[in-house]
């Protein structure tokens, strides 16, 4: 496994629980891990990756907690899956 797909399925994770922690109506456990998925995205927004998971990684480094909501969690959500895919298969 390699560092970049470390970064990303890490990335993947923590927004897996993001998305369910926030939907769940857990704010400050959603909050806390929005704070590491901030710290893989900042290494991602840097490396060589495809231009689509960089900009995975600057919306997520761009994130408020305060913007979590339903809507959010959705977008993180389906997020997790495709940096997940991506993590798996290349």
């Amino acid at each position: 496994m390699t560092n970049a797909q470390l970064l990303v399925g890490s990335l993947s994770n923590d927004l897996f629980r993001v998305a369910t922690l926030t939907q769940r109506g857990s704010g400050a456990a959603a909050e806390r891990f929005l704070l590491e998925s901030k710290r893989w995205a900042q290494q991602l927004v840097v490396s060589e990756e495809k231009k689509y998971i960089r900009n995975i990684a600057q919306e997520i480094v761009g994130l408020n907690e305060a913007d979590l909501d339903l809507a959010q969690a959705e977008r993180c959500l389906m997020q997790a899956i495709l940096l997940q895919n991506y993590s798996l298969h290349n």
